[in-house]
């Protein structure tokens, strides 16, 4: 890198997907001090490219020249979205990764963090799962043109390792949530959709309707948590294997258990009604976070509560933006 005075100085990191979710808790976290002196920050979105053309996007890495990559761009959705569209969550992000990543690689960027996503990995499995287990099966049919799309990030990053030497890695966090979410009940996550649901309730004075039995068990990862995560990898990992960000194990917590925190952070004295003739989806997908541990055994994480009290304070004081 011609301008970098060897060595790993951090210089010009370029953010895709940079206003959504996990773009905006790293912003923060950043702005917060976990920045370094020697970095300099560039948040992109749609905006500013459309990362399904490859001459937008080529055009957008010759203009911030960054020295490295985070790699968060995708379009996502909830359930009922995906398995509507399957063939159009393929086709897109199959275009935004290959021309991030190849962008990236013509221009000489050190290192690519891109996200993946739990759903990637196969639905008949044994539990907890790991790093090792991502192409062992076909991931659920729900959403399988997102999730092998996903999956497709971490051959790429092994080819351009193999072929180019290139440090490109992938992270995947299980379930995130946090400020600047998608709080769309139709098309938006399970937290998200069930805090707006909340709100809405509580205004109503109607109960609230959680879609499905409430048994399925995941495991939340604060969007802010993640964030100081994604800035380890970022300087410190050097795997081209994938890693799993996530809480513990023992703190999966079911639906019914997510609800009743939001509903408490909320102040929602109504009855919770569970609307079983609506899909699950899958039971569990319970990641194991060993691999994190062996390389950050002190990582304290936000408690979920209190990662819930903060998310809703947020969506309760930006409800007119936050809704949509």
């Amino acid at each position: 890198m011609g301008e970098q005075d060897g060595g790993e100085g951090r210089g010009r990191i370029l953010v895709t997907g940079g206003t959504g979710l996990v773009g905006r808790a790293i912003e923060k976290v950043v702005a917060d001090g976990e920045g370094q002196p020697d970095e300099e920050w560039i948040f992109v979105s749609s905006r500013d490219a459309d990362l399904t053309s490859s001459s937008e996007t080529k055009a957008l890495f010759e203009r911030h020249k960054p020295t490295h990559v985070i790699h968060l761009a995708a379009m996502v959705g909830g359930l009922f979205k995906n398995i509507r569209s399957n063939l159009d969550f393929w086709r897109t992000n199959i275009h935004i990764n290959d021309n991030v990543l190849h962008s990236a690689h013509e221009l000489g960027v050190q290192k690519v963090v891109s996200c993946l996503s739990t759903c990637i990995f196969p639905d008949k499995t044994t539990y907890p799962i790991d790093e090792t287990m991502i192409h062992n099966g076909p991931p659920h049919s729900s959403n399988f043109g997102y999730s092998y799309a996903k999956r497709m990030i971490d051959i790429q990053n092994r080819g351009y390792s193999e072929q180019h030497g290139r440090r490109f890695t992938a992270v995947i966090p299980t379930n995130v949530f946090g400020p600047h979410d998608n709080f769309n009940i139709e098309d938006g996550h399970v937290l998200p959709g069930l805090i707006h649901k909340v709100y809405l309730a509580k205004q109503s004075g109607s109960a609230l309707t959680v879609w499905g039995t409430g048994k399925p068990r995941r495991q939340f990862i604060y969007s802010l948590d993640l964030a100081r995560l994604f800035l380890w990898v970022l300087r410190e990992y050097d795997e081209v294997e994938p890693i799993i960000l996530s809480v513990g194990e023992e703190d999966e917590v079911s639906i019914r258990e997510a609800a009743e925190a939001i509903a408490e952070a909320m102040e929602f004295r109504g009855e919770l009604v569970f609307d079983t003739t609506k899909s699950d989806g899958q039971f569990k997908k319970t990641a194991s976070n060993a691999k994190l541990r062996r390389y950050l055994p002190g990582f304290q994480f936000t408690p979920f509560r209190k990662a819930v009290k903060e998310t809703c304070a947020w969506f309760n004081a930006n409800y007119a933006n936050a809704r949509k």
